[in-house]
């Protein structure tokens, strides 16, 4: 994935109201922009750290820069934008060397109602009707070891519920987590953070749900998935 233009770099001041940030850009003004990451960030929004910036031009929005990356030590750089994340995963399941898992099983379609559940799964391939899940990933990390999620999810929970009655029922079902940062080798459920997530992720894989893990390296010119992490529940 490629960025329609370059990037504009600053330092994060604070982020606030979950959306928002106010960054101090490299040339000292300060701006208000817009923050694509719902979840705590833990380790990935702290004052002082370098960001990048994305812009757009469109008239209606209220903030025109978006928050994309955050360096979180020297060198490392993390894609905090979670709306990137599916298109990232779109890329890496057209490449049979990555996940091998999906060869055969057709096109991802995207944003696919799942029949009888209250969910629409954000991938289902054409061929073989397999849902697919995706998880953003960018907790900080201890020794190469990443987690998710990084604040209590409900939504995971019950998206994890849904897969787990998809394979029961004899549909297949693949939840992948993707972590957009250089520095992760391996990536498991944060049960300190949300203990009924890490159960529900135990229980579906034992039930049949596919659960893999990609790694993917932000830089200057876009995010490329490079990589499978190991995933241990």
């Amino acid at each position: 994935m490629e960025y329609e233009a370059p990037l504009t770099t600053g330092i994060l001041h604070r982020r606030y109201k979950r959306f928002l940030a106010d960054v101090v850009l490299d040339s000292g003004e300060t701006i208000t922009v817009h923050c694509p990451n719902t979840g705590s960030m833990v380790g990935c929004a702290e004052p002082g750290m370098r960001v990048w910036l994305s812009h757009s031009d469109r008239p209606s929005r209220q903030y025109a820069h978006t928050w994309e990356q955050v360096e979180v030590a020297r060198g490392i750089r993390v894609g905090i934008h979670t709306g990137r994340t599916n298109r990232l995963v779109a890329e890496a399941l057209t490449d049979p060397a990555l996940i091998p898992e999906v060869s055969g099983g057709g096109a991802p379609r995207a944003e696919v109602k799942v029949p009888d559940e209250p969910m629409r799964a954000d991938f289902q391939l054409e061929g073989d009707g397999r849902f697919i899940e995706v998880k953003n990933v960018t907790a900080a990390v201890d020794a190469g070891v990443a987690v998710f999620p990084d604040a209590p999810s409900s939504r995971g929970v019950r998206h994890l519920e849904v897969l787990q009655r998809l394979v029961e029922r004899g549909q297949g079902a693949m939840l992948v987590f993707c972590a957009q940062r250089p520095d992760v080798d391996e990536i498991r459920p944060a049960d300190q953070i949300d203990p009924a997530y890490g159960s529900a992720l135990r229980a579906s894989r034992s039930a049949g749900v596919d659960v893999i893990g990609v790694g993917a390296t932000p830089n200057g010119d876009g995010i490329r998935v490079d990589r499978r992490i190991p995933v241990t529940t």
